[in-house]
């Protein structure tokens, strides 16, 4: 087999799952052309085989020397012009059999090396079969598909990786692209907080803040207890021993109590907590804590200061005997007679319920504050008297005819982003979880949930980070009940680790610093760390790909889509080359939706 065409040298070294090659003085071109296609010897990343009797190893070229890695100074006269590869061992295929990840049977000194040509690699990576697609073309090949198991790319969760400009959006676009256009029953959510998407999936359903068509709406009841604290009136859970924190759960409980009649479905009180989901109206919860803040009673004794008692002491509106209790839905306590206009020692006195003093300011701030509406304005899911309730918002979210939702964070304010992805992702996951054996959803129907710029909300420092919380739940437990999750980002070394130690799948675009890197070399198999170096020497469009959806670690090309995300860098020297005149309206338009912080 040495005067084969594909014939390179021979192994000179065998290390665990390194071997060395040496390569024959006697080819007679370093580009030799084998049935009409010019193969480079010694590009590393490219891969060789070693043919073993019936059994073919393959490995993947993963440096070139003119010197052998272990030489004694006596020996490096006798080595002057050879040529040597070093060979990360990858996988074998025995007979007419598939192949395999993984050696058996290990090659020895003096075994034959040969160039594995485009038929060498179609056995590598197969034709595709039921449950794979293609992502792109490999790279050195135009004409080799490059498959990927969708079934553990969804499941086994995975991330798609790359420095600005690298190509992420363009990657993942293709990637759901060919989902959904293969599998008529996937369904995916993409979280986009950028609104970078929806240009590219025109089909789409897609639900934006303050949008005409499809509002987004995520209603502030959806939260926990903890979360809706947070939120609320800044409370934290470590707060759980202060009084004023235990009795805002006793409010809580009350006002869901009392809407236990739903449009989804009546909910036994007996069952209900602070942390059921249950609608109730946020402006009466401010009223009540308002009421006992500001209210004036016959007694001074705190146990005796009653609602019924106080009820003598609401004032009377002018000419009507009516008495004003406020308007809750316009943020209006009710008056009452003051204990200033009378003796110190005559009723009404004040009032001892000074508990909520922190809470009631706080939460009437939060109710002001039109950034939230999206949450204290939900449209049709704002109550327990609203037209819907939350199986119209899964439906909309997860149950509609289209394949791909595309909810549109981009008018989130900042500060609340961390809960508005914490709680679409854990309202999902429950629907999931609770869902499992229905014939609509759960692990009859799996879903795929894709985060884009996860480093802004999953951050592995942030400790209080309750989209961090419910990701990683998804990350850890989702695949049992049929939901999988994408992660896509440009400094993965910012991500929570204990998501990242559950992907199995990465797709690395160019990566040039060294703390991202070394993330995802710390997370291949060891043997490929010289695939993971060429990171970032990548062009635009490259990725490397590495885990359990693709047969072997491999360097792909991705195909460029069209309609594109709207990430495209600007045409700056097209721009800087127009002439603009003075326009004073254009900041002032400018200035007007930096203070209603709307697009």
């Amino acid at each position: 087999m040495e005067n084969d065409i594909t014939f390179l040298g021979k192994i000179i070294r065998v290390d665990s799952n390194i071997v060395e090659v040496e390569i024959s003085d006697n080819i007679p071109s370093s580009s030799p052309i084998i049935e009409g296609k010019v193969y480079k010897i010694g590009q590393i990343g490219t891969f060789v085989k070693m043919p073993i009797g019936n059994v073919v190893s393959y490995g993947i070229v993963s440096s070139v020397s003119n010197t052998p890695s272990k030489l004694n100074d006596s020996e490096l006269k006798q080595t002057i012009g050879s040529r040597f590869l070093t060979v990360s061992l990858v996988g074998e295929k025995i007979g007419n059999g598939d192949f395999e990840k993984g050696i058996g049977l290990y090659p020895t000194i003096n075994d034959e090396v040969h160039i594995v040509t485009e038929t060498d690699l179609v056995d590598i990576y197969g034709k595709g079969s039921i449950g794979s697609t293609p992502i792109g073309k490999h790279s050195s090949s135009d004409n080799l598909d490059v498959f990927i198991d969708v079934h553990k790319l969804v499941l086994r969760h995975a991330a798609i990786l790359g420095s600005t400009g690298s190509g992420k959006s363009n990657t993942t676009v293709g990637i759901i692209k060919r989902i959904i256009n293969d599998y008529s029953n996937s369904r995916m959510v993409l979280i986009d907080p950028h609104g970078e998407y929806a240009s590219a999936f025109p089909e789409a359903k897609v639900f934006k803040i303050n949008d005409q068509v499809n509002p987004l709406y995520i209603p502030f009841w959806l939260m926990n207890f903890d979360e809706l604290a947070y939120f609320l009136v800044g409370a934290k859970p470590t707060d759980d021993q202060r009084p004023e924190y235990r009795l805002l759960r006793e409010l809580v409980v009350q006002f869901k109590k009392e809407n236990c009649r739903l449009k989804a479905g009546d909910v036994n009180q007996d069952y209900i907590t602070a942390d059921s989901p249950i609608p109730f109206n946020s402006r009466k919860l401010w009223h009540e804590m308002n009421w006992w803040l500001n209210a004036s009673f016959s007694s001074t004794k705190k146990d005796e200061q009653t609602k019924e008692d106080s009820e003598k002491y609401l004032k009377t509106l002018e000419g009507q005997l009516t008495k004003d209790t406020g308007d809750h839905e316009n943020l209006q306590g009710a008056k009452f007679h003051s204990h200033l206009d009378t003796a110190a020692n005559t009723p009404p006195y004040k009032s001892q319920h000074n508990e909520y003093y922190s809470y009631e300011k706080k939460l009437l701030s939060r109710l002001r504050d039109g950034r939230y509406n999206f949450m204290f304005h939900p449209g049709d899911y704002k109550d327990a008297d609203s037209p819907k309730d939350l199986h119209n918002l899964l439906n909309d979210w997860i149950g509609n005819h289209q394949r791909l939702t595309i909810l549109d964070l981009s008018n989130v304010p900042f500060e609340v982003l961390d809960i508005a992805v914490g709680l679409i992702t854990r309202f999902v996951y429950d629907s999931m979880f609770w869902g499992r054996n229905e014939i609509r959803t759960g692990k009859n129907r799996p879903l795929f949930l894709a985060y884009d710029e996860a480093h802004s909300y999953l951050g592995k420092n942030d400790a209080t980070s309750y989209a961090k919380v419910a990701v990683e739940k998804i990350f850890k437990e989702g695949r049992k009940f049929g939901l999988g999750a994408l992660v896509i980002s440009q400094r993965p070394s910012e991500i929570s680790e204990t998501i990242l130690s559950q992907v199995g799948t990465f797709i690395a675009l160019r990566l040039t610093n060294s703390s991202d890197q070394s993330i995802v070399k710390s997370l291949a198999p060891d043997n490929m760390n010289s695939l993971i170096d060429l990171l970032p020497s990548l062009r635009i469009g490259e990725a490397i790909v590495v885990g359990e959806a693709i047969k072997i670690p491999s360097r792909i090309r991705l195909p460029l889509q069209n309609p594109r995300p709207d990430s495209a860098d600007p045409k700056l020297v097209e721009k800087w080359k127009i002439e603009f005149a003075e326009d004073l309206q254009c900041y002032q338009k400018v200035v007007t939706k930096i203070r209603e912080q709307k697009l």
